[in-house]
């Protein structure tokens, strides 16, 4: 397929989006429901995503930044609604059916197991309360997105690379292909990877998470979200974001991530 046919293409599949979740968002209005309006908002946010890193960069970020604080302002509700207070869990391909999908469960207690590949599989897009087995909730992560466009860029999938690769390709393409930071850094140690990022453009976008307290905690923003994505692939291990502050003076997010063994 020619260059400009696929980016016909591609802007069709986008825009289809964008119509679905507003679609999505209208109907949860009338039905009075916080899932409908989560998963329109969070489309409707993917959408303005994709649009945002094509080479045109159709969007700006103040669309961005709309998106984004209707999605985490959902996801906090969601999580009140729930009365859920762990921290979340992106979950490793070994605990999904579909290994090239990102899924984060926030358990009702600490002694909640993890779900096996058939307890997961249907559940992508659900929030779920309360199984039987696994008492908690299930959604997709709000970087999920993000860092499929991270895989694509890259050329592989994070299931079929580890740490070592992250470390040393990651910050070039946030830095140098995609030009979305300034400068970022990882470092590894036994079961923890600490982030420095310097000058993201998710800077503003990523405030907005700060405001709702229970998602900056136990879910992440966009962009830390979407890194533990990519390093629960990388490890096939569960990963929690412990903590995430920024700075503001010098337009710098640190994150720091556990590997549950």
């Amino acid at each position: 397929m020619a260059p400009q046919k696929r980016t016909i293409s591609s802007q069709i599949i986008i825009f289809a989006m964008l119509l679905l979740g507003i679609g999505l968002v209208v109907v949860s209005a009338f039905y009075a429901s916080s899932f409908l309006a989560l998963l329109g908002v969070s489309i409707i946010f993917w959408g303005a995503m994709l649009l945002y890193v094509t080479p045109s960069k159709h969007v700006p970020l103040t669309l961005l930044n709309a998106s984004a604080e209707a999605v985490v302002a959902n996801i906090e509700q969601l999580i009140l609604e729930l009365n859920l207070t762990e921290k979340g869990i992106y979950l490793p391909p070994q605990n999904l059916r579909n290994v090239d999908s990102s899924l984060i469960f926030i358990p009702g207690t600490l002694k909640t197991p993890l779900s096996t590949p058939e307890e997961s599989n249907g559940k992508i897009l659900v929030p779920t309360r309360f199984f039987q087995q696994h008492p908690g909730a299930f959604f997709t992560p709000p970087g999920s997105a993000l860092a499929r466009i991270f895989e694509e860029e890259l050329g592989f999938s994070f299931t079929k690379t580890g740490l070592k690769q992250i470390q040393n390709k990651l910050p070039k393409l946030l830095v140098e292909d995609l030009e979305l930071a300034e400068n970022v850094e990882i470092r590894i140690q036994s079961n923890a990877v600490t982030m420095e990022i310097t000058g993201s453009i998710f800077n503003e976008i990523c405030i907005h998470t700060d405001s709702q307290p229970k998602t900056h905690k136990q879910v992440g923003c966009l962009l830390s979200s979407a890194i533990a994505c990519a390093l629960a692939k990388a490890t096939d291990k569960p990963i929690t974001i412990q903590n995430e502050t920024r700075i503001q003076e010098t337009k710098t997010t640190h994150i720091e991530y556990r590997i549950i063994e």
